[in-house]
């Protein structure tokens, strides 16, 4: 039987059932690739999820480990066991739970050059910014007054300070900004500041924090590690050297003072006032811990980073939380 229409009539009718080919065909490709996609995305979802439950897990555990730490000895908080920045691992099906917990108070609080209270909100604190230019000038950074000041400066409530250091001179440029005019929520945001360059930043990193409050740094001086011994230099506003500090902390008895004032007869504080203020910021227990967590469940990963508070010996409570490395 022949087609009765045209030769070239019977070419444009094939022509269009082949293009009507293609298109389904298209459509089709495109509508298993979506559903494809969208049981990957759902599988990650609800992977992530059950990494993340996983990893509030491994924060409870931290909780609870510090709750007995703090039991064992209330007034003193000491490295006897091993425990600070120790990693543990929990196998789980399909994966493991990493997990460290560390004394978060062996640094410098930034937050500590400001003053909370008064007629500002947050005023800048002399004591704290001394200290700050201290711990800059030990290590060998540039314009350490400089830096501590437009720190002080980002952080108070006011918008009253040295030429460079307020408003004004981040209104300026491509992309303008204000000074924050509060505390810092995380070392990072240090990089906002001015005069904090990457190399700056990289070099005072290891020593400093940004904890939940602007008392000056209270530090426990048997859990700081010698290789932060920087920080009693900071301090001390410069009054003990670095090499002094590594002095005190390397003779320091195998389970940790007992007083302070065996701390503190140490020749390296001899010429220390009396009444410096520093004296009341070192303690023998630890009021900040933190936790690093890593989860890797089913081929995904799920990082946690919390702050907890031990305010008396039988509370330990969570004041920050981040699904972030702390950078």
């Amino acid at each position: 039987m022949r087609y009765p229409g045209k030769p070239h009539e019977r070419g444009v009718a094939l022509l269009t059932v082949l293009l009507m080919v293609a298109v389904m065909s298209a459509i089709a490709v495109g509508m298993l690739d979506d559903i494809r996609f969208g049981l990957r995305r759902t599988f990650n979802a609800a992977t992530a999820t059950q990494g993340q439950y996983f990893a509030l897990g491994a924060e409870e555990l931290a909780r609870a480990r510090i709750g007995r730490l703090l039991e064992r000895d209330a007034t003193r908080t000491s490295l006897e066991g091993d425990w600070n920045g120790r990693p543990i691992a929990f196998p789980i099906e399909n994966g493991r739970i990493l997990a460290r917990v560390s004394d978060a108070t062996a640094c410098f609080n930034l937050n500590s050059l400001v003053l909370a209270g008064g007629a500002q909100p947050f005023v800048r604190r002399e004591q704290g910014v001394r200290q700050f230019t201290a711990l800059l000038t030990a290590l060998n950074q540039p314009q350490p007054e400089a830096l501590s000041n437009a720190l002080a400066e980002w952080m108070d409530s006011d918008n009253l300070g040295p030429p460079g250091t307020e408003d004004e001179a981040y209104l300026r440029g491509p992309a303008p900004y204000r000074t924050a005019s509060v505390p810092l929520a995380e070392v990072s945001e240090l990089r906002a500041v001015r005069g904090f360059d990457p190399a700056v930043y990289a070099a005072i990193r290891p020593y400093v924090c940004a904890l939940p409050t602007t008392d000056l740094s209270p530090v426990n001086i048997n859990t700081l590690g010698v290789e932060r011994a920087v920080v009693l230099t900071a301090l001390t506003e410069g009054g003990v050297s670095i090499s002094a500090a590594r002095s005190v902390l390397a003779q320091r008895p195998a389970g940790g003072f007992t007083d302070l004032s065996a701390f503190w007869a140490h020749p390296a504080f001899a010429q220390l006032p009396a009444d410096a203020g520093v004296r009341s910021q070192v303690d023998l227990r630890s009021r900040y811990f933190a936790l690093d967590a890593e989860v890797t469940f089913a081929g995904g990963d799920v990082t946690l980073s919390s702050l907890f508070e031990a305010p008396s010996p039988g509370g330990v409570r969570l004041v920050a939380r981040r699904w972030t490395h702390d950078e």
